[in-house]
């Protein structure tokens, strides 16, 4: 098993910078994403990993976005070969300009 460190590249054929750019092309005009990172996962049946966005709003109610957006990116098919989106959570921060998007995906 390949331990994870933030020193070393990402897993052959990792999907976190492609993902990365499809999540930039389905967010709203105005909310900005951070530095992204992400960790190994696995489970019992299966080898992925989970992709965190940590975003800001520029103006707006960031509990309604989180709603909306959650619908949104639940919705949305993720164009990753090789890999399946398992999972879209999207939660709001302390500060209600803060949100952040985690994604699950699964090797196929």
């Amino acid at each position: 098993m390949m331990r994870w460190s933030p020193a070393q590249p990402p897993r052959p054929g990792c999907p976190h910078r492609r993902l990365r750019v499809l999540l930039m092309r389905e967010l709203p005009h105005g909310l900005s994403v951070g530095a992204s990172t992400f960790r190994p996962w696995a489970s019992a049946s299966f080898v992925g990993a989970r992709h965190i966005f940590p975003c800001t709003l520029a103006a707006g109610d960031g509990a309604a976005l989180c709603r909306v957006l959650q619908d949104r990116l639940s919705a949305t098919e993720w164009a990753l070969p090789g890999h399946i989106v398992a999972d879209v959570a999207v939660e709001c921060g302390a500060d209600p300009q803060m949100l952040r998007i985690e994604i699950l995906t699964v090797e196929d």
